[in-house]
């Protein structure tokens, strides 16, 4: 039986504005003041406990969440979740073939790192070489 087979799922559009709204790092009170007058953070507690939410609110949040409607509408975490387990493992590879064990999240960030620290240094090394000319003009006259 596959997870899509499960009977009677549904998806909880308020436990879906929740989910986005903590990825988007944007607090109750924020997104209250963001939909107008009449919201406050206790509402949208209230908002983010119900399952379903009806379709003009619906936009009104998404709009201020910044993120389509349909995401809040269609998003099934269980189901992502569900796609996750399955689609990777110690051995996944992705779609470009690349062995995903072989990727090193840690020296990419020590080589964009060290990028970073170079071109640093040769914007002072420019910096320093623009206020010698500057101070050989100002000599100068």
């Amino acid at each position: 039986m596959t997870y899509t087979d499960t009977p009677n799922h549904k998806i909880h559009q308020g436990r879906n504005i929740k989910r986005f709204r903590e990825m988007l790092g944007i607090k109750q009170d924020a997104l209250a003041a963001d939909l107008g007058d009449d919201w406050n953070q206790q509402k949208i507690s209230l908002l983010e406990q119900k399952e379903t939410i009806d379709t003009p609110l619906l936009q009104q949040i998404s709009a201020a969440l910044k993120i389509p409607t349909e995401a809040i509408q269609n998003f099934d975490e269980e189901q992502a979740i569900y796609n996750i387990s399955c689609n990777f493992s110690d051995y996944a590879v992705n779609n470009n073939g690349v062995n995903i064990q072989h990727i090193n999240p840690i020296e990419d960030i020590k080589k964009l790192h060290e990028e970073k620290m170079a071109l640093y240094e040769r914007m002072l090394k420019e910096k320093d070489e623009m206020m010698a000319r500057l101070e050989q003009l100002i000599n100068n006259r």
